[in-house]
């Protein structure tokens, strides 16, 4: 396929996106989406994980577009996230999906000081969960009264510590990046398999930091490999190599990146988890294959040619198989852009349905083949 074709379909998906996501802001305005049921958004409370999806993704085609109403919303969910910001209580390792996504991504597109000090207050809250003994950022709050997760981390906050070398970089403060590349460098002793494979989830003593167990949490078991943590951490690892230029977090995203791609089936798009026996490991994950191409577009710029072009072709190849196979766009009904997501298959929740980040990162991936940054993880 040449240049003129290839750039020809990403124009289409992006302009069949915006416009649904246009739409969809007619009825969801500041919301919180998080997956699709029915058709239409579920909308979560604003302190779940995924709020910050919806309005980056406002920001992002904001940034191409220029639509002044897609801004509005974007920044009317940012206000409603004060809540949660101030409340304290609620607020997890999350807060780089949440603030990277609203605050530091109005801050860098509209130089925003009120974006840019609510940005600065999440990552002191996410700094003051790392753990010394560990070096971890802990993962949650107790779900439930006299549960305690203080020695969790999981693969997912890969890409939290992007809020912590932003804030960094926006303060001069060191600090900040020397707790992110210690997490970082806590995945890459405890959560990388020699395969390039990834645990989930790492429970650390809180007293000692010794390795108590590894867990399979959103994955089929412990020793599986769960495809959106995969992408979690090639994505996230590039991002920590792009902040920091220390070489081995370059070679261990490219060594979960080779996993990844020797893995895809015909279609280019994942399986939920890559090691899922039988029927369990039949329904797919579109949101991995979104965020996994993104992530890959980050890294082709930082390999040499040769693997530059296997990292690029294959999220491009992707990221097409998600437009023309998985997309919504002649279904008018379905508010979600991307079919054939699996949230939770463990706890049954969510399963072969559209999802937010899918969606995000679809969008992201799109604006990464169209160089219409910035992209706010960066």
């Amino acid at each position: 396929m040449n240049m003129t074709a290839k750039q020809t379909w990403v124009d289409e998906a992006w302009s069949k996106a915006l416009e649904k996501t246009r739409s969809n802001s007619r009825r969801i305005g500041a919301g919180f989406p998080h997956a699709s049921q029915g058709g239409r958004y579920v909308l979560e409370a604003p302190n779940w994980w995924t709020a910050g999806f919806w309005p980056g993704m406002l920001w992002q085609f904001y940034a191409e577009s220029g639509d002044e109403s897609l801004k509005a919303v974007a920044g009317q969910c940012e206000q409603r996230l004060d809540e949660v910001l101030d409340g304290y209580v609620k607020l997890d390792h999350d807060l780089g999906f949440m603030w990277l996504l609203t605050s530091v991504a109005n801050y860098k597109l509209t130089g925003a000081e009120a974006s840019r000090i609510r940005a600065l207050k999440a990552a002191n809250y996410l700094a003051a969960r790392f753990n010394l003994k560990g070096r971890y950022i802990r993962a949650w709050n107790p779900w439930s009264e006299g549960e305690n997760n203080s020695g969790i981390a999981i693969i997912d906050c890969c890409m939290n510590t992007s809020l912590l070398f932003w804030a960094s970089g926006a303060t001069g403060d060191p600090r900040y990046r020397h707790i992110a590349e210690a997490h970082m460098d806590t995945v890459l002793e405890h959560f990388i398999r020699p395969d390039g494979s990834v645990y989930h989830i790492v429970n650390f003593d809180p007293e000692t930091g010794g390795v108590s167990e590894k867990l399979g949490g959103q994955g089929y078991s412990p020793e599986s490999a769960w495809s959106r943590g995969t992408a979690w951490a090639v994505y996230g690892l590039a991002l920590a190599y792009h902040h920091t230029g220390k070489r081995d977090y370059l070679h261990a995203a490219q060594q979960v990146a080779n996993f990844f791609l020797t893995r895809l089936p015909e279609d280019h798009v994942p399986h939920w988890d890559f090691r899922a026996p039988g029927g369990a490991g039949d329904l797919r994950d579109s949101s991995a294959g979104a965020c996994a191409a993104s992530g890959l577009l980050l890294l082709s710029g930082q390999v040499g040619i040769s693997e530059s072009h296997v990292y690029r072709n294959s999220a491009i190849k992707m990221l097409e198989s998600l437009y023309r196979n998985y997309g919504t766009w002649e279904n008018a009904e379905e508010e979600g852009l991307l079919l054939h997501g699996t949230s939770h298959y463990p706890e049954k929740r969510n399963m072969d349905v559209p999802l937010i980040y899918g969606d995000f990162f679809y969008v992201e991936g799109l604006a990464r083949l169209k160089e219409a940054g910035p992209f706010y993880w960066e």
